[in-house]
């Protein structure tokens, strides 16, 4: 059935939806069967809750308010859920129409980029806020710790029985140990040292060092767009953030699954406020349990880990490492599928 009455609509960006007045689909655009997973021939017809049976109250709600007050009503956030399960975060304006069997048109646009955006800049405040906190404080860790590990070595060469040792070994130990954790938490402060790198070489040695460390086991796919040109960055910056990420994906599997290390090129990116006409987006992907709930919202923060023998470093690290690379980081993590999305910019161009 060809609609030549909404034949104008067909052209928009943004996704359509006309209801008649019993809330039935009556047409949706092109982008809206794109964007909805859903075709005219199968849409036709159907209730705003059949076509969108775990959200459509939400909608349906939007639309009677629309027509109730009889003017355009927004709702700035709404989530529905495609046909896939793929969950869409959109803003909506359903306005009222006077048009034969029409009565209401809903408009959808999708507003991830602008939440991803948000989130982005509220975390990267909230990072900074955190890191300056952490390195002052580990500043005025360090110089008592390395006064105990000095009296404790001073104290165990004046011991006369030699099994007392044992006891100024541990002080020594634990105080390196926290020495550690102390460099570990400033090292993000150098200086990146910037050349002209190749993001695949970086990969390789990432893969290289896991294998070693997991000869069995472990399975590492490469999925290289090879075309992609190189970058300027730090290379021992970017490796550490790479196997940072990977070292917790074999961890979080116990050294038995697979990773997928894949590269592509994106298009009209914006990191951190920054429009660039290319961008390289690396991916990190496992198929172990996922991210533990308790922890997704805070992942970046320091001291903040999975596992109880972690430190919590790593991530934050390489979220560190990242923004200094005027790039951003985050992650889609479900049981059976992690993905770690790394954008960094190719170009200099607003």
């Amino acid at each position: 059935m060809h609609y030549s009455a909404y034949s104008g609509l067909e052209l928009l960006d943004s996704a359509v939806l006309v209801l008649d007045h019993a809330w039935r689909i009556v047409y949706l655009n092109p982008a809206a069967e794109s964007l909805f997973e859903l075709s005219q021939r199968l849409a036709a017809g159907l209730s705003l809750e059949q076509a969108f049976p775990n959200d459509g109250k939400a909608l349906l709600q939007a639309a009677t308010l629309a027509r109730r007050n009889n003017t355009s009503f927004i709702e700035h956030d709404l989530k529905l859920l495609t046909a896939s399960h793929n969950e869409l975060h959109l803003s909506c304006n359903a306005t009222p129409l006077e048009s034969g069997n029409a009565a209401l048109l809903i408009e959808f646009r999708p507003i991830d980029q602008q939440i991803k955006i948000a989130n982005e800049e509220r975390i990267l405040v909230q990072q900074q806020a955190n890191r300056e906190l952490i390195r002052n404080l580990a500043h005025e860790i360090k110089n008592p710790l390395g006064g105990i590990r000095g009296a404790a070595q001073l104290l165990e060469r004046e011991l006369v029985r030699r099994e007392l040792t044992e006891y100024t070994q541990v002080i020594i130990q634990e105080a390196e140990r926290l020495q550690s954790l102390i460099d570990r938490l400033l090292t993000p402060h150098r200086i990146p040292q910037v050349a002209e790198v190749n993001i695949h070489e970086v990969l390789e040695r990432v893969r290289s060092v896991l294998l070693a460390e997991t000869p069995t086991g472990l399975k590492i796919r490469r999925d290289y767009d090879t075309s992609l040109p190189p970058l300027t960055g730090d290379k021992e910056q970017l490796i550490q953030v790479m196997l940072n990420i990977a070292r917790n994906a074999v961890q979080a599997m116990q050294g038995q699954g697979e990773i997928i290390l894949r590269t592509r090129v994106t298009r009209q990116v914006t990191l951190a406020r920054k429009r660039h006409r290319l961008a390289m987006l690396v991916q990190i992907i496992d198929n172990g349990p996922g991210i533990p709930d308790a922890i997704r919202d805070n992942i970046f923060y320091p001291l903040v880990s999975g596992r109880a023998d972690g430190t919590g470093l790593g991530l934050t690290l390489a979220q560190t490492y990242i923004h200094q690379h005027h790039g951003a980081i985050d992650f889609d993590s479900k049981p059976g599928h992690t993905s770690f999305n790394i954008l960094l910019p190719l170009t200099q161009e607003n």
